[in-house]
C-alpha cells in the first residue's frame, strides 16, 4: 500500500515530503496550505467551522468519498502495524485492549495474525 498524505490524499510519489504522524501523513503541500490558514485566523480571529460536506455539492461529495476510505485503510494499516509491535515486545492482550479501550478478546480477534 503507498503512503498518501491524510489531508489531500495524494500519494508520496506525488509530493515533495511526506511527514509521518501516529497513523497519519502530512504532505509538505498541506503544510504549506495549514501555515496560511493559521497565519490568517491570528488576524480574523476565531469563526465557526462548517463541515467540508456542507459546503460542496453532491458530486464533489461522492467524489471525496474514495480518498477518505484510503485514508481509513492506511491509518487501520499502521495501527495493525503498532500493535504487532506491541505484542512482539511481549505486552499483553489485555494491556493492548486497555489502550485501545476495547476488551481483550475484542482486541486480539481484531488484531491477532
Amino acid at each position: 500500500m503507498t503512503n498518501r498524505c491524510s489531508f489531500c490524499t495524494k500519494p508520496a510519489e506525488e509530493v515533495d515530503t511526506l511527514v509521518a504522524g501516529a497513523g497519519v501523513f502530512i504532505c509538505n503541500e498541506c503544510v504549506d496550505l495549514c501555515a496560511t490558514v493559521i497565519a490568517a485566523k491570528r488576524t480574523s480571529g476565531p469563526t465557526p467551522r462548517v463541515p467540508l460536506w456542507e459546503q460542496i455539492d453532491d458530486l464533489a461529495l461522492l467524489d471525496h468519498l474514495p480518498r477518505i476510505e484510503a485514508v481509513r485503510d492506511q491509518v487501520d494499516d499502521d495501527l495493525h502495524g503498532w500493535v504487532a509491535e506491541a505484542r512482539r515486545r511481549e505486552l499483553s492482550w489485555d494491556r493492548i485492549g486497555a489502550a485501545l479501550g476495547m476488551k481483550r478478546q475484542s482486541a486480539w480477534e481484531r488484531f491477532a495474525e
